[in-house]
């Protein structure tokens, strides 16, 4: 991410370590040398032509194109093509809502769990099984910061012990029917809320709210950053606001377009991306809402749509 503040990303929200597919093999199942796949395909290829590759694309096939084709060069699709990725049709906008009403559903159901007395972990675990039961085939990450591992955003989950008057941060996504889903809410352990927590919550609840209503073709993404940070800043936390407002999602769950400062790309109709503003308060807690969009003709659209109060759990 290009501009300040730094960031921080999912590459912040790392995705939940999965045992690694494995690629095709090279030999047959009898036991003899398969045709070499990549003399195979450069026949199909100009030798220093230029060529757009999926992000997710073994690097094994990559590297063995390269070796066959030394002079060929390679660049991944969102970066070459992104605003063909970025702007989504009808379909992928109401597989898009789909993902995003699951991903609600699922947190509908975590506020009705125990938390106090037990690890994150175990909180995890429980926002992973509702995702996978509400549709998801993937999870991605599955955030639980209590207290005072919610001032980092790279936090996952740990083994901390969630306790009474804890405020807590879930940030979940995966895929689901192969498009991503990703949603912040920030809960408290208990109805005993103190003053501060209430303030923050206000704070981030109203720079999540005027970036959203900012939301609309014709402006840039750091437009968008700039209004959230500048809600922040006049509340006297913005050194507390360490991360972008937000980033693109589609078939991955992070992805361009970029809510930051430098990103100049116009909005247009069709474009979805977070918006998540947050303060971090070293030591003590931290506090996010987000909701994934996407621009419409005239204004923004939600994909999540639980409420924005603070939600008490028990």
């Amino acid at each position: 991410m290009a501009g300040s503040p730094p960031c921080s990303c999912r590459s912040w929200n790392a995705p939940t370590p999965r045992a690694p597919r494995e690629p095709p093999p090279s030999r047959s199942r009898t036991g003899r040398t398969a045709p070499d796949p990549y003399a195979a395909a450069s026949r199909l290829l100009t030798p220093d032509g230029r060529y757009g590759n999926s992000d997710s694309a073994w690097a094994i096939h990559l590297l063995g194109l390269q070796e066959t084709l030394p002079n060929s060069r390679y660049q991944p699709l969102t970066r070459a093509l992104p605003i063909l990725r970025a702007v989504k049709d009808e379909d992928e906008l109401e597989r898009l809502a789909a993902a995003g009403a699951a991903a609600d559903d699922a947190f509908r159901e975590i506020v009705t769990v125990p938390f106090a007395g037990r690890r994150e972990s175990e909180v995890a675990a429980d926002l992973a099984r509702l995702l996978m039961e509400k549709g998801h085939s993937q999870v991605d990450f599955t955030v639980v910061a209590s207290d005072p591992n919610g001032a980092n955003p790279h936090h996952e989950a740990a083994e901390r012990t969630i306790k009474t008057g804890d405020t807590v941060v879930l940030d979940f996504g995966g895929l689901k029917d192969g498009h991503g889903s990703d949603t912040t809410r920030t809960v408290h352990v208990g109805p005993d809320v103190p003053d501060e927590v209430r303030t923050v919550h206000e704070v981030v609840r109203r720079a999540q709210q005027k970036a959203f209503e900012t939301v609309r073709p014709g402006i840039t993404g750091q437009e968008v950053d700039r209004l959230a940070r500048a809600v922040i800043t006049e509340a006297g936390y913005g050194e507390f606001f360490i991360h972008r407002t937000g980033h693109g999602i589609f078939l991955t769950t992070h992805e361009p377009p970029y809510v930051v400062e430098g990103e100049e790309q116009l909005l247009v109709p069709g474009m979805c991306f977070s918006i998540e503003p947050g303060v971090y308060l070293p030591g003590r807690f931290g506090f996010r809402i987000e909701d994934i969009v996407t621009v419409t003709e005239t204004a923004g659209r939600r994909f999540n749509n639980t409420p924005h109060d603070l939600a008490i759990v028990s």
